[in-house]
């Protein structure tokens, strides 16, 4: 029997497209949901129930979190659960999380005021990373490589209008210009790309067009992935590493990742490895 599957986002981006297209194939049916449609709330009535599954594709680091979570309380099946996007929304909470189940993480300083900000200064000499806790695709981020220039950046922290923007991490800058995204689906690493610039911009996310290239497999590489899957449980992740000289440590984790440059550059069809892991959930 052919199963419906809605995906709730806030466009219909190439991954969305992939995944449409798949789905009659694999004996899905599925369809986009604008994320700001749907009017949430009443607990025993959803506008997604006529769906066997959601699947929670949203960029914004605010519905996500919220729309699974009222998704859940009146009865859908959401992937990925409530609980995991809640935690990947977040970068403070999600480092602190995986922290605890020994999984490593960059050392940060949570930067809630100028005076937060200062003292992470004395304690990360430059270069150092000011990012938002609430965000990804790596916009906001930057590199700070001189202490004179760091409180006159800071100044536009505090000019946004929202203290949920104002919040932020500091970090050691990790040069290598390099980082591994994994991608997992379900409980298996489908896929690991990595990412280099593409030009004069020192941020290596794939979101900002920047170059990819397979990766080998490394023993390393999947331990750390299923220690993230011990904290988040099975789901479809973007998980991004760094490589220190002590080893890789998680960047973040992305709940609605891209996965156009992985597909690419590693050739597996990241579609149907959904569709399957969708079909397989619901059996």
């Amino acid at each position: 029997m052919t199963k419906s599957i809605a995906i709730v986002a806030d466009r219909i981006a190439w991954e969305e497209r992939q995944l449409i297209e798949a789905g009659p194939d694999l004996g899905l049916t599925v369809e986009w949901i604008n994320d700001e449609s749907l009017c949430l709330g009443q607990s025993d009535v959803t506008a997604l129930s006529r769906f066997d599954a959601i699947l929670l594709r949203s960029r914004s680091y605010t519905r996500g979190g919220l729309i699974a979570t009222l998704a859940e309380e009146s009865g859908s099946r959401v992937i990925n659960s409530a609980r995991a996007i809640n935690l990947c929304e977040n970068k403070a909470v999600l480092r602190t999380a995986l922290r605890a189940a020994n999984v490593p993480v960059p050392e940060f300083r949570l930067v809630l005021s100028r005076s937060d900000f200062a003292r992470a200064l004395k304690e990360f000499a430059p270069p150092v990373v000011l990012k938002p806790v609430y965000g990804g695709m790596g916009k906001r981020v930057a590199l700070i490589r001189d202490a004179d220039a760091a409180h006159s950046l800071y100044d536009y922290v505090e000019d946004l209008g929202h203290a949920f923007e104002q919040a932020c991490l500091v970090e050691p800058f990790l040069a290598g210009g390099a980082s591994t995204r994994c991608l997992v689906v379900g409980d298996v690493l489908v896929g690991v790309a990595e990412f280099t610039t593409g030009g004069e911009d020192w941020r290596n996310n794939a979101a900002l067009g920047n170059l990819s290239r397979a990766a080998a497999d490394d023993p390393e590489v999947t331990k750390i992935v299923n220690g993230v899957l011990d904290v988040l449980g099975p789901g479809i992740y973007g998980i991004d590493l760094f490589q220190t000289s002590e080893g890789y440590v998680v960047n973040e984790v992305n709940h609605a990742p891209g996965f156009r440059a992985v597909a690419q550059a590693t050739g597996v069809n990241v579609a149907d490895a959904i569709g399957g892991y969708l079909q397989e959930v619901l059996s």
